[in-house]
């Protein structure tokens, strides 16, 4: 059973992202202040939630949450400032668009830089520990779906709708036919050594 927040006296969130390791799309984030009163016996890590959950639980956290927040960092700034910085903003802008300025930061992983004088506890697998970090992973997990899934359309060749932006060999077999689009994160490595990418 996952725990409420680390700490119950303080207004805490939880905070997530998704798509880190992805070759295209944005790095999404979210994070969510709970009611101190939630309770959710299905709310966990999204990565081990199925689709038809996911999309329930960004329902019922919607609703039911204090606030939450969600932001896209795109593609061109991922390759400017890198991937962790971008996770890292990504986070922060969220956190800023809370409806209440949360006391206490809780970040899943391990990396995090200070915001706005908010004092924060990094938890590595916090989104399998704590609910306010599972429902910031599920938000995170479900509107950076979306996005990829619309994007989908304009580029239907590399599946996105399915991979997410993820290097499967489907996704990298795509890229070595059709080449890159406006939305491959052109600093990371999108084919292995053999084969050359001309940007």
């Amino acid at each position: 059973m996952l725990k409420l927040k680390i700490n119950q006296q303080l207004i805490e969130c939880g905070t997530d992202e998704a798509g880190r390791g992805c070759l295209a799309g944005p790095v999404t984030a979210a994070a969510v202040i709970l009611p101190n009163n939630f309770k959710n016996n299905i709310l966990t890590d999204s990565k081990q939630l199925s689709e038809k959950k996911r999309k329930l639980l960004k329902l019922i956290i919607e609703e039911q949450s204090v606030t939450f927040g969600v932001s896209h960092i795109m593609m061109n700034k991922i390759d400017r400032i890198n991937i962790l910085n971008a996770s890292i903003l990504a986070m922060q802008k969220s956190i800023k668009s809370l409806a209440t300025k949360p006391q206490h930061i809780a970040v899943d992983g391990n990396r995090f830089k200070s915001f706005n004088n908010i004092p924060f506890s990094c938890i590595i697998k916090g989104d399998s520990k704590y609910l306010h970090i599972a429902a910031a992973s599920v938000l995170a997990k479900t509107y950076r779906d979306a996005y990829m899934t619309q994007i989908h359309n304009e580029f239907p060749m590399y599946n996105w709708k399915k991979n997410k932006g993820y290097p499967t060999r489907e996704h990298r077999e795509a890229i070595k036919k059709f080449g890159i689009t406006k939305y491959h994160r052109k600093s990371f490595r999108l084919l292995p050594e053999q084969y050359h990418l001309d940007f």
